[in-house]
């Protein structure tokens, strides 16, 4: 049976794609800092608690897991909404350590691995966010487009040794983590949550948000062999957003 690992897979986007790869027959693992969700995750998953950004956390995930097909290195946090003056040091760099230096630790622990078994697929997070300007989500915008940079730059190294590395974009994803998003940035503004909420649906062809699902089924396939000879690639799951921001 073929393994996946997913970080922050016991909620939201993670919990969706954990579903989604046991569906397809996967044996499940799931990280996540959350014990209360990792305590409801179904039984024949195994669950750990980790910090992504911790070396000494990530290097004991992947002794414990021994070997692994498929890595979706999708731990994430919002960080600040504020004017790029008013954005401290340390939230900055609280962003950059989950968003990117997380999906760098998974990396590193999951390349051995898989150069060994000569076969496996990293599936990196980013988000439109490494895609377009993002008034106002300064550290993470910087953390996303290098998620992007780290994706190309691992396709090309692990290559060789028939390991694919991809990552997916989502758009505005419907949850509670987008909801904080949206009351942070409307504080920002000035403006409503409504009004946001309009400017960001808006900004896209579907005029619509995305859903986690949508984001899971897109790892799986990235995971599978369908997508054997897809690698390096930046993949937007988002409704096809033209600008993010039409409101600015």
């Amino acid at each position: 049976m073929r393994r996946v690992l997913i970080t922050a897979g016991a909620r939201g986007i993670g919990r969706a794609m954990a579903e989604a790869f046991d569906v397809a027959g996967f044996d499940v693992w799931v990280t996540d800092l959350d014990s209360s969700a990792l305590a409801d995750i179904p039984e024949d998953w195994t669950g750990i608690g980790a910090n992504v950004a911790d070396e000494g956390h990530m290097r004991e995930v992947f002794d414990r897991i021994g070997t692994v097909d498929v890595v979706c290195a999708n731990a994430g946090i919002a960080g600040p909404t504020a004017a790029v003056e008013d954005v401290a040091l340390d939230d900055w760099r609280a962003c950059l350590s989950v968003n990117l230096e997380g999906a760098f630790l998974a990396a590193k622990y999951a390349a051995p691995l898989m150069k060994k078994a000569r076969r496996g697929s990293i599936i990196l997070t980013s988000s439109t966010a490494g895609q377009h300007g993002y008034p106002y989500r300064t550290p993470y915008a910087a953390a996303k487009w290098g998620v992007i940079g780290l994706m190309k730059t691992l396709a090309m190294e692990l290559g060789p040794f028939g390991v694919r590395c991809n990552a997916i974009c989502p758009g505005s994803v419907e949850g509670p983590r987008m909801e904080g998003v949206l009351e942070r940035e409307a504080e920002a503004k000035d403006m409503t949550r409504d009004q946001v909420y309009a400017g960001y649906a808006a900004g896209t062809s579907m005029r619509s948000f995305v859903e986690a699902r949508d984001i899971a089924d897109m790892a799986v396939f990235l995971g599978s062999d369908a997508a054997r000879m897809v690698s390096g690639q930046a993949i937007a799951v988002d409704g096809h957003t033209e600008n993010p921001n039409p409101q600015i």
